[in-house]
């Protein structure tokens, strides 16, 4: 999407746009082979505009984790990146964060309260690309990988964790660190990934901490327009004005677009770069632009206020077009084009690795609210997604698998008896925070949430200027983490002595 939300890798926006845009569409939317298993580590050259501690390096992957046909043994190129700034060496049993990649190159995401945590527990950084994203493209080549459904087909969150499992026991071997605590870290699909990681890999990560994590958003376990109600919530809150002039300002547009030379003027009044050719193209737009404002809710910026401000902050004998294209040039995607504003188009023909998940794996339903919402009623419509998925790739979605895989209904008595040391913590303006744990499930699964963040604020770098409510969120999160080391250290201390 071009934007860069500090630390913050681009599922959320990504997924949305793929079942908004699939909600909507009349028709679907226009969305060398080794016979052994081995392991090898290459250096490459230091990230571009980096800091010098963090070097990338190339891990030799295994294809396919599950099977064992002779094609399974092919391997790939995965680039992960190591900083030993902090850590205080494999003989003090220091601990290693691991940045657990998600839909998004690495390279944009070696900042934020990870290198925080690693300064203060004298720890070593490990971030690794997720396997169909960046540089870590199987086949040798984004085009190659992208193919057709036979070599997408490699590209699950399944077989993700299991490449971060074998590359983190491999970093710890090569290191002489096998006693060091494994933490994982990880934001939006990214958290969902370091929550599972320590689900399914317990005896290779220690704990994990999962931020802005929508592990319920399946299998109908959350209300499908959750999302569009916090994010409505969020506007309305802000300002009731500006929350009734985007909800009436739906019928305004197509009542304007319909009459002759409407699309012009609609063009006109939006200052679009490119005459409009329909309504919903213009409505997509906008319903972008509100979901994301509030999704990225955060101070500094504060999206919402941002939007609402110019909305309400038009003078009184301006109609609801008016206002609202006010709204839309003071948001994030405000004057892009210069003096005109591009009209995103949602077309999903080029096909793209979180595309691929979504129409496998990653079923979220979400869909448009009605009168509890301020937009129009579209709800999620699985059949749909379903035809478009066999239309781009060829596959049918599996809306069960996640909670068939990783768990989700009755989560706090299942995941009560078994599993241990996740942080889940949520920002309740964050939209995907209503599929998020926001409750305790056990004395190790702990939520921490706060009324007023959004998504996955906790991550980013603190800053002098952060809300003392930031600041309470962190420094819970750092207690629970070095009380998860020092029980593991303690542990370590006593299978030593033999006590």
């Amino acid at each position: 999407m071009g934007l860069q939300f500090s630390f913050q890798p681009l599922l959320s926006i990504s997924l949305l746009l793929l079942v908004t845009a699939t909600c909507v569409s009349a028709t679907y939317p226009p969305m060398s082979m080794r016979f052994h298993r081995t392991k090898s580590v290459t250096k490459t050259d230091s990230l571009v505009d980096s800091p010098p501690d963090f070097v990338a390096y190339n891990y030799t992957q295994t294809l396919d984790h599950f099977n064992y046909r002779p094609e399974s043994y092919a391997t790939f190129q995965q680039k992960y990146v190591l900083n030993f700034k902090y850590w205080g060496g494999p003989n003090t049993s220091s601990p290693i964060f691991v940045y657990t990649g998600a839909e998004a190159p690495i390279t944009v995401q070696i900042a934020g309260f990870i290198v925080e945590l690693a300064s203060r527990f004298n720890g070593l950084l490990l971030y690794i690309e997720h396997r169909y994203y960046g540089d870590s493209m199987p086949f040798g080549s984004e085009d190659k990988a992208f193919k057709n459904a036979s070599t997408f087909g490699y590209l699950s969150s399944t077989q993700a964790l299991a490449d971060y499992a074998q590359l983190i026991t491999d970093v710890k071997k090569n290191l002489s660190a096998e006693n060091c605590p494994v933490i994982a870290v990880g934001g939006s699909y990214g958290g969902m990934l370091s929550s599972w990681l320590r689900l399914k890999y317990p005896h290779i990560v220690t704990g994990a901490l999962a931020s802005s994590a929508p592990i319920l958003y399946f299998d109908d376990i959350t209300p499908q327009n959750g999302y569009h109600v916090v994010v409505t919530n969020d506007f309305r809150e802000y300002s009731e004005s500006c929350y009734n002039t985007i909800k009436q300002s739906w019928n305004e547009i197509d009542r304007d677009g319909a009459v002759a030379n409407g699309l012009e003027d609609l063009s006109r009044i939006f200052s679009t770069c490119s005459p409009l050719d329909s309504t919903q193209k213009l409505k997509d737009h906008l319903s972008m632009v509100y979901v994301i404002s509030a999704q990225y809710d955060n101070p500094p910026q504060n999206w919402v206020s941002k939007v609402c401000s110019a909305i309400d902050g038009t003078p009184q004998e301006t109609d609801i077009l008016g206002r609202v294209a006010a709204g839309l040039n003071a948001s994030f995607l405000g004057g892009r084009g210069g003096p005109c504003n591009y009209i995103s188009d949602f077309n999903l023909n080029n096909k793209s690795a979180w595309d691929w998940q979504t129409c496998t794996e990653m079923v979220m339903p979400i869909g448009y609210g009605g009168n509890d919402t301020m937009f129009e009623a579209w709800p999620f419509d699985l059949n749909n997604l379903t035809r478009t998925c066999q239309a781009v790739f060829g596959v049918t979605p599996r809306p069960h698998w996640i909670t068939t895989e990783f768990g989700g209904h009755d989560i706090k008595s299942v995941l009560g008896k078994f599993a241990s040391n996740i942080i889940f913590s949520n920002g309740l303006r964050d939209p995907y925070s209503v599929g998020g744990v926001l409750q305790d499930i056990s004395d190790t699964i702990v939520a921490v949430y706060t009324n007023e963040g959004a998504h996955g604020l906790d991550l980013s770098s603190s800053s002098p200027s952060d809300p003392d409510w930031l600041v309470t969120q962190k420094d819970r999160e750092i207690k629970i983490i070095q009380f998860w080391i020092a029980e593991y250290n303690a542990r370590l201390s006593t299978t030593k002595t033999g006590s």
